[in-house]
């Protein structure tokens, strides 16, 4: 979970959805609350429906929010959101910052070995 929430921390989260206008008035729903429901209380547990994910919110949110307006803030727009925080994710996770600079250069001498090997071929 320190992985996760380093990896989003609340101000991204709320940053991310101001920009794209995930967020409609008083910062609801609350987003960060909404995306860890999501993942730790929907995605893992066992009722994996809308109400059981309004449910996982509803309870640890401030303010609980209705069937109806819960699922008026389901939209394109937080399905973009989503999709971006996955992407930012996989960037992020996907080449670590441990990663050391000469990783760089043995993949350049090894795409330079391929192309001229081919190339002798040829």
């Amino acid at each position: 979970m320190r992985r996760l929430t380093t990896l989003f921390p609340s101000e991204f989260l709320e940053e991310h959805a101001e920009e794209l206008g995930v967020v409609e008035r008083d910062r609801n729903p609350q987003i960060p609350v909404l995306i860890w429901a999501l993942v730790f209380g929907f995605a893992a547990g066992e009722s994996r429906t809308l109400a059981g994910f309004r449910r996982s919110y509803n309870s640890t949110a401030d303010e609980t929010i209705s069937p109806g307006g819960f699922y008026q803030r389901l939209t394109p727009m937080l399905a973009k959101y989503l999709r971006d925080l996955v992407e930012h994710g996989l960037d992020e996770v996907a080449v670590p910052d441990t990663v050391d600079a000469d990783i760089g250069r043995f993949c350049c001498v090894d795409l330079m070995e391929t192309l001229l090997s081919q190339e002798s071929v040829n």
